[in-house]
């Protein structure tokens, strides 16, 4: 597959293979980029800043609007190459899709809803004669790196803000998973994107470096992927806008009042999605003492039926880890929880490429508690004795992107929202329910800014001031 730089795909000499994580072999290859290829994308991007920002909203909404019509149309391709290239099943990958559609559709929408605001100069004195307003003016070139685990809607949720407000992005898509973001290219290109809005780079940074995060001719970074990188990309940014969706290690809450079948159904359902890569899967959970045995058997029962397999098949309730190294990084969580005195109650094994889905049982004010991110199909369940409990709980941790809370009290919804420090708080839902449309994003370690198209839009944007002294 070919880079997309200018007006031309791009081939290098070099080329990356891109595995199917489930049986390890090459499904595709990709072109590696070189510094003379950035210096190229960043050229083509200062061209394409100025195209994007005189296209006029009605017109960058429907180019939008037809890549939402294409992509209904490839579905079925779209979600192929999802399973081919990464960690989700079938059903996932098609939902993904969907995910997708509905977010480009919110795009075109809210490309028509750039409003600003009239400023009242004149209520102040000795500004009688003045008026004015302010709008939201394109921030310029956008460079945009995403991950593996949602290799399609990530793409979407950082193409889609970017040029429904008239910039120009220069995309680095996950190299485990850049397959389904070139496509996506292709698919804004045939619906008449203008040349030089979108680029698209592909391979291993280490062969071009961090001028894409570095350059002064990029005037924002928007990044979604691990902490560690993120900080990185933060202090090399300097003085340009960063917009940081990072990792986390998502709560829920249970308290004594609910139905434990569905609300353990929930939990796991929660905790094995894309095989537990997934930034607000649900990683821990604190459980009343009234309900807590009993819950603690559902969901063990729930993760021991979970059948691993063939993502392509139709049966299988989980797909397989990235790679045999993050499998690896599983495995040492596990062993660091274990040693510190944290039970196995299910799981904890590597099966082939994939990971068994794990609980592990622990006090709820272990020093370990929620300090590490187990990308992974893995979760903690601690007992607690109150609500309170389980908020201070929740909160000890580094992290703060969702929670999760289940409760047939209003009052301890209220609460639970008031009180836990995080982005979104979900109530009798799972930590890992989200609608593209609103607001997205952490506190703390896990992000700075939020996604959503109608926030990432405005993160995308500066307000202009205008005033008229008539």
């Amino acid at each position: 597959m070919k880079m997309l730089i200018g007006e031309n795909w791009v081939e290098s000499p070099t080329k990356l293979p891109v595995l199917n994580p489930y049986s390890g072999k090459e499904v595709y290859a990709v072109s590696c980029a070189d510094t003379d290829h950035v210096q190229k994308a960043l050229q083509s991007a200062e061209l394409g800043k100025e195209i994007s920002r005189n296209i006029s909203p009605y017109d960058r909404s429907e180019i939008i609007a037809k890549v939402v019509v294409f992509l209904k149309e490839r579905k079925e391709e779209f979600t192929q190459i999802i399973v081919n290239e990464g960690v989700k099943t079938k059903i996932e990958a098609a939902k993904e899709v969907d995910r997708c559609i509905n977010t480009l559709t919110l795009c075109s929408e809210e490309a028509k809803r750039l409003t600003g605001e009239t400023v009242p100069f004149n209520a102040f004195a000795g500004a009688a004669s003045r008026t004015g307003y302010y709008v939201h003016d394109p921030i310029g070139i956008i460079t945009a790196i995403t991950p593996f685990n949602d290799p399609l809607n990530l793409v979407a949720h950082k193409l889609g803000p970017a040029i429904a407000s008239g910039n120009a992005v220069i995309l680095k898509p996950s190299d485990f998973t850049p397959i389904s973001a070139i496509k996506l290219g292709e698919l804004f290109l045939e619906a008449g994107l203008p040349h030089h809005i979108l680029n698209i780079i592909t391979g291993p940074v280490s062969n071009f470096g961090n001028t894409l995060i570095t350059d002064p001719r990029v005037n924002m970074v928007s990044f979604t992927g691990g902490t560690k990188s993120g900080e990185a990309i933060i202090k090399a940014a300097g003085i340009k806008k960063v917009a940081m969706e990072l990792g986390s290690s998502s709560p829920v809450i249970v308290m004594d009042d609910v139905d434990i079948d569905t609300v353990a159904e929930n939990c796991i359902g929660g905790m094995i999605w894309a095989a537990g890569q997934n930034c607000v899967g649900v990683k821990r959970m604190y459980v009343h003492d009234a309900i807590y045995d009993t819950f603690k058997e559902k969901v063990v029962a729930l993760a021991k039926s979970v059948k691993l397999g063939d993502p392509d098949d139709a049966n299988t309730d989980m797909g397989p880890i990235i790679t045999s190294e993050a499998i690896d990084v599983i495995e040492n969580s596990i062993s660091d929880l274990k040693n510190s005195g944290y039970q196995v109650l299910c799981g904890g094994n590597r099966v082939g490429n994939a990971f068994e889905a794990t609980l592990i049982e622990g006090n709820h004010d272990h020093p370990l508690n929620g300090k590490q991110e187990i990308f992974g199909p893995v979760a903690t369940i601690s007992r607690i004795n109150s609500l309170e409990e389980g908020i201070k709980a929740s909160n000890d941790s580094p992290y703060g992107l969702h929670a999760g809370i289940f409760t047939n009290s209003i009052e301890a919804a209220f609460k639970a929202v008031n009180q836990l420090q995080c982005g979104g708080v979900m109530v009798n839902d799972s930590s890992d329910y989200r609608i593209d449309m609103m607001p997205f994003g952490g506190i703390k370690q896990s992000g700075i800014g939020r996604e959503g198209v109608k926030s990432a839009i405005r993160e995308m944007t500066t307000t202009k001031i205008a005033c008229f002294n008539l």
